[in-house]
């Protein structure tokens, strides 16, 4: 598998289902924040969060926020959708991803991260050695590094979700 290539592709994050990770034998999600879970640097849960993450745990799937920023971004986010977090992860190295691993006491056979850059969450979830799935950001970031970021990265995204296709 090419290292920037995500396992699954979807629109949206609420486009991920209990159903789809029960196929998948997916027991835990690693989750980005900013672009994924909500608008960049939005403090405030999306109800469509709210409800996604109720549905994931009633479920039974575990779920940890892995995010790059500082406690300060990530403690109230992750509070509000009462979740345990790995600020400062580091992505695309593998720590945050191994600290979250360790945290839900799941195999990586069994685990999963979601995330909306091929760079940082696709990359680094591939070198970690567990399933990648892609999500496309919330909406477009207007500052000059993201912008730059994300036209590197458009070679690499995928053209359409492609949660049908098998690569494990």
């Amino acid at each position: 598998m090419f290292i920037f290539e995500p396992t699954y592709v979807f629109d949206k994050i609420t486009d991920i289902t209990p159903d789809i990770l029960r196929q998948k034998r997916v027991k835990g999600l690693i989750l980005d924040l900013d672009n994924t879970l909500t608008t960049h640097n939005n403090p405030v849960v999306p109800k469509s969060s709210l409800e996604w993450v109720s549905e994931m745990k009633a479920a039974g799937i575990k779920l940890m926020i892995v995010s790059n920023n500082h406690a300060p971004r990530v403690e109230p986010f992750a509070e509000q959708l009462d979740l345990e977090f790995v600020c400062e992860g580091k992505k695309p190295l593998t720590f945050g991803y191994n600290m979250a691993v360790r945290k839900m006491a799941l195999d990586k056979a069994n685990v999963a991260a979601v995330g909306d850059q091929i760079f940082t969450d696709i990359l680094g979830s591939n070198l970690c050695g567990i399933r990648s799935f892609f999500v496309f950001p919330i909406q477009p970031e207007t500052s000059l590094p993201f912008r730059f970021k994300r036209a590197v990265e458009r070679p690499l995204l995928p053209k359409r979700p492609i949660t049908n296709t098998d690569k494990e």
